[in-house]
């Protein structure tokens, strides 16, 4: 039986910016499991309209602050604003502007997929006359006209998780909320969820929370990477990418001689950690060097700084790649290709969470010495060992022990054995 959800209709989400166009405010937010931090004193801001990638390993706290946004659980310290509505102070209000999709969708498996979205529009309390479009819209979205009149139970797990986002879009909140959207989907399956989320970003601002690089690269604007409860990084993409360990690199094929080679690179600025192979090519060698300092410039950044210096009547910077040919061109040594290579979203990602967890595990290893010295130094243990050194119950038991008549014929019965004896010379004879 199904609860009853009547009651009148609420207001739609009223958009309330407090700043220019920020969404959602996370203020210093805390999660506290018995002494172990979840989430630990986090901070960050969405903005209107773009698509954000909540990046993580697993157990990082991902699905705790998800869970805290959406007001499923609450926060041991800090503030939500959605729409310039605090989460557990406007419960009602916030969460009418908030889409969420949890890890494993919250489907009724007896109900057929019309059915499941009905229900649901009966408890967003979407108004009945516009309950049919809206239905019909996200149906579309999602592209569940073929299944709409089957059971959930009888659906595959790529076509429940369209059911559980359609749910979530019902009624067109302004902020979708994904929690692992496309865990346990066939590549086919990933496919078509990214689609619909990049079509969702159109009109919707969206976080998806995923520890699949290559699905966050591949769909997100802006992503913010959390490690051990912590926000370690926020930018986009490709400034993340640009910021790896502040250099790039370039390879280049050259006909020439080794020597010539790194004596043309050495004497150009920024060209580091130099490295000469062969290329299995008969004179030609591979040529592979990090840009550091000012030399390190990626597309974007030249463009940027191009742009600035017009503005301010100064000739810009030289393309790195345009001294690296006229070195080689004085010295007549033809380069046959040359391409700049940058580090990838999966490096950026390993590097700052490896960095994070090693401090970590720095602080673990403290703390078990610090325990583990308070545990010698403890006043109980002292006591407890000198309640056993001087136990009349211990040493009254060692003198039974030692004057106790059973041991004593034991022993000699040990000593007289002829079976000992036997099995003694049998030893010997065998070494």
């Amino acid at each position: 039986m199904r609860p009853d959800v009547s009651g009148p209709f609420p207001r739609p989400c009223k958009y309330r910016i407090q700043e220019e166009n920020e969404l959602i405010e996370v203020k210093n937010l805390v999660k506290d499991y018995g002494g172990h931090l979840a989430v630990d004193h986090l901070n960050f801001t969405i903005e209107d309209g773009q698509i954000y990638g909540f990046l993580g390993p697993n157990g990082a706290g991902k699905s705790t602050t998800m869970n805290i946004m959406t007001g499923y659980i609450g926060a041991t310290e800090g503030d939500v604003l959605i729409n310039g509505h605090n989460i557990l102070e406007e419960p009602e209000e916030a969460k009418k502007c908030i889409g969420y999709l949890p890890e494993l969708p919250p489907l009724y498996v007896d109900m057929t997929v019309m059915e499941q979205l009905e229900f649901a529009a009966e408890l967003k309390r979407i108004p009945k006359k516009e309950r049919k479009s809206a239905i019909g819209e996200v149906v579309a979205l999602a592209k569940l006209e073929e299944v709409q009149g089957r059971l959930i139970r009888n659906l595959s797990k790529g076509y429940r998780q369209r059911v559980g986002l359609a749910q979530a879009v019902l009624g067109m909140p302004p902020v979708i909320i994904l929690d692992e959207p496309t865990v346990g989907l066939d590549p086919k399956q990933i496919i078509e969820i990214r689609d619909m989320i990049r079509e969702l970003g159109e009109k919707h601002t969206v976080i998806l929370s995923s520890h699949i690089l290559s699905e966050v690269s591949a769909v997100c604007d802006h992503i913010l990477i959390i490690d051990r409860g912590k926000l370690i990084a926020s930018d986009t993409p490709e400034n993340l990418e640009r910021q790896m360990a502040g250099a790039a690199g370039m390879e280049l094929l050259v006909k020439g001689q080794e020597e010539e080679i790194r004596e043309i690179l050495e004497a150009i600025d920024g060209a580091e950690e130099i490295a000469v192979s062969e290329s299995g090519e008969e004179g030609v060698r591979k040529v592979s060097f990090q840009l550091m300092g000012e030399n390190c410039l990626e597309d974007g950044a030249e463009d940027a700084e191009r742009e600035e210096s017009e503005d301010m009547n100064i000739i810009p910077q030289t393309d790195i790649r345009e001294t690296i040919f006229f070195a080689f061109a004085d010295r007549r040594i033809p380069i046959l290709s040359m391409h700049t290579s940058k580090a990838s979203l999966e490096e950026v990602f390993l590097e700052l969470t490896a960095d994070n967890a090693s401090g970590a595990e720095g602080e673990e290893i403290d703390s078990n010495n610090a325990s583990y010295a308070a545990e010698e130094n403890n006043p109980d243990n002292a006591s407890y060992a000198a309640e056993e050194k001087n136990d009349s119950d211990n040493t009254l038991y060692a003198a039974e022990e030692e004057n106790n008549p059973d041991n004593a014929l034991y022993a000699a019965e040990e000593e007289n054995d002829p079976d000992k004896d036997f099995m003694a010379e049998t030893e010997k004879e065998e070494v």
